[in-house]
């Protein structure tokens, strides 16, 4: 029997690439595309900040194409759903029997449910190839393996801004404050991944300023050699 086509919702972050590790392990389904939020007015990945140019380049990386649903900036559910569903639409047109979307989620319950129902509204199941591993050792594991995150947002609620543009690594882990999730599941940080396991070739990127923006900092991450006006 042929693999069941899966699409992944990638935010380009290492709880995604640590998503596609495993689906790609997995006999019964192949991943046909990666799916990811953009927020069009910044030309961006959504909430992670990270610039659309770069995500193109981590996709060619990856090896997989690359489906977009283009959002307002601070769309609510319901214009966020709407879009994602015409997006899921498209991509049911290319691949038949495309049915499944697979997340990165690692134990929000209720976003899980969440994802769950608005899919079921769309007769498709959600997929969470991570889901109830303890994010501390997914945290240690990843690194060890040769994952190279960057931390592309950090909310300042629970980091200080000098967090931004850190490498994701054992330094790193060592730093975070007590009560901060190692993988940033309660939304503390986001990641951008530049190498890793599954990766062709690594995304060279250089670091530009950091943008702070209700009570975000943001850490401009940009294609290496180019240098852009911040946005």
């Amino acid at each position: 029997m042929a693999p069941e086509p899966i699409v992944l919702a990638w935010s380009g972050g290492k709880d995604s690439a640590l998503a596609l590790e495993r689906l790609r392990a997995d006999p019964g389904v192949t991943v046909v595309s990666l799916l990811t939020t953009i927020t069009g007015e910044y030309d961006r990945i959504s909430i992670h900040g990270v610039r659309r140019a770069l995500l193109y380049a981590q996709a060619a990386a990856v090896g997989l194409p690359l489906a977009e649903a283009v959002l307002p900036p601070s769309p609510d559910n319901a214009v966020y759903e709407a879009i994602f569903a015409e997006a899921l639409a498209r991509l049911q047109e290319q691949h038949p029997g495309l049915i499944r979307v697979a997340f990165g989620d690692l134990f929000l319950a209720d976003l899980r449910a969440w994802r769950e129902a608005q899919l079921a509204r769309l007769g498709m199941t959600a997929h969470f190839p991570l889901w109830g591993g303890p994010t501390d050792w997914l945290a240690l594991d990843l690194i060890a393996r040769g994952f190279r995150p960057v931390i592309s947002t950090v909310s300042l609620a629970h980091l200080p801004a000098s967090f931004a543009g850190r490498a994701y690594d054992a330094a790193l882990l060592a730093d975070l404050p007590p009560g901060v999730d190692p993988c940033g599941e309660n939304g503390e940080f986001h990641t951008f991944v530049t190498d890793g396991p599954g990766f062709r070739w690594p995304v060279p990127i250089q670091r530009d300023a950091t943008v702070i923006r209700e009570g975000v900092a943001y850490a401009d991450l940009l294609p290496a050699n180019v240098k852009d006006e911040v946005a």
